[in-house]
C-alpha cells in the first residue's frame, strides 16, 4: 500500500509544485508558538497562497507563513498544551505520531529536541500539506504514508508513540492497541486520546451509523472500558492526564475547510447532545506503558 500511495504522491501535480519551493535557497525561520510560524522571502507569496488553498481542508493547525494565516478547523495548540507538561519525555528519544494529519504536532514537538520524529498517516492530502510546510521549514521530520496497522512490520521501534484521535475510528480497538505496543522499544510509552462517554461501568457506545455526523466511528468507551482495553492489549500504568469537553472555541468552521464543523454536529436546542442524541464529544488523555 505504501508504494502505491508514494507513487501517487510523486506524480501529484501539487507535489511537483511544492518540490520547486524546496529548491529555493530562502532564508527561512521557524517559530513554534500556538501557530507554527514561518518567515520566508515574500517572492513566493502568491504561489504559496494558491497551493495552500488547493490543499483545503486544513484540519489541524494553525500555521502562519509570512502574513498568510491558515486558520485551521481545530485550534490544535489546545490539545498540545494539555500534553505539553509531559513533552520532556521525548527529549533525545525516537518518537512516532500515528495519524499525524499534516504534522502540526510533530512541528511543535521539535522544541523538545527528540532524536527522531516519524509521522504515520495514509492520506495524500495531509502529506501534501506537510510537504508544503516542510518545504519552507526544512526539518528532518519523516512522514510515512502508512497506518497503525503497519507498525508491527516497520523496521524501526519507538521510545514514545503519540496516537491522538485515532482509536474510535478502528473497528477493533484492542488489536490497534496491540499494534501500538508492537511498535515500542523496551519501557516504551504511548500517549493516547479518545472521545469517551461518562459512565462508571466498563462499557462503550456503539453509534448507529454516525456520531456527531462522523460516519467512521465504531466505539466510544467509558474511561473504565478504555483502561480494560489497554490492559488486555498488554499495557500497564494507565494514567489519566486530563479530560476535556470539545467546544466551539477549539473546533469550528473557518474559511480553510469549506465544510461543516462542530456547531453543525450538535443539537441546536441542547449543545450537550449531538444531532443524533448522544453525549456531546469529550476527550480523555492517557499515558500507558509496556
Amino acid at each position: 500500500m505504501k508504494n502505491i500511495l508514494e507513487n501517487q504522491l510523486l506524480k501529484h501535480p501539487l507535489y511537483l509544485k511544492i518540490q520547486k519551493l524546496k529548491e529555493l535557497n530562502n532564508e527561512n525561520k521557524l517559530y513554534l508558538k500556538d501557530s507554527v510560524i514561518l518567515n520566508t522571502n515574500n517572492i513566493q507569496k502568491d504561489e504559496i497562497l494558491e497551493l495552500a488553498k488547493e490543499l483545503k481542508p486544513w484540519r489541524k493547525g494553525p500555521f502562519q507563513i509570512n502574513d498568510l494565516f491558515i486558520d485551521t478547523e481545530w485550534k490544535s495548540y489546545i490539545k498540545f498544551n494539555i500534553l505539553k507538561p509531559f513533552m520532556n519525555e521525548i527529549s533525545g528519544k525516537t518518537v512516532a505520531d500515528i495519524g499525524c494529519n499534516n504534522g502540526y504536532y510533530m512541528f511543535k514537538m521539535l522544541e523538545f529536541n527528540p532524536a527522531l520524529l516519524v509521522g504515520f498517516d495514509p492520506s495524500i492530502k495531509y502529506r501534501l500539506q506537510f510537504e508544503l510546510i516542510n518545504a519552507l521549514a526544512k526539518t528532518s521530520i519523516k512522514y510515512e504514508l502508512l497506518g497503525v496497522e503497519d507498525l508491527p512490520n516497520y523496521p524501526l521501534k519507538f521510545d514514545v508513540i503519540f496516537c491522538l484521535g485515532v482509536i474510535y475510528h478502528r473497528s477493533d480497538p484492542i488489536k490497534m492497541l496491540k499494534e501500538l505496543k508492537s511498535g515500542l522499544n523496551k519501557n516504551g510509552v504511548v500517549f493516547l486520546d479518545t472521545m469517551y462517554i461518562e459512565d462508571e461501568r466498563e462499557i462503550a457506545l456503539v453509534p448507529n451509523k454516525t456520531y456527531s455526523k462522523i460516519p467512521n466511528i465504531y466505539f466510544i468507551p467509558s474511561i473504565s472500558a478504555l483502561k480494560n482495553w489497554c490492559e488486555r492489549a498488554g499495557f500497564k500504568d494507565f494514567q489519566i492526564l486530563s479530560t476535556k469537553k470539545t467546544d466551539e472555541n477549539e473546533q469550528r468552521k473557518t474559511e480553510w475547510i469549506d465544510s461543516y464543523s462542530l456547531n453543525n454536529f450538535l443539537d441546536p436546542n441542547n449543545k450537550n447532545l449531538t444531532v443524533e442524541g448522544y453525549e456531546a464529544p469529550k476527550r480523555v488523555y492517557v499515558k500507558i506503558k509496556i
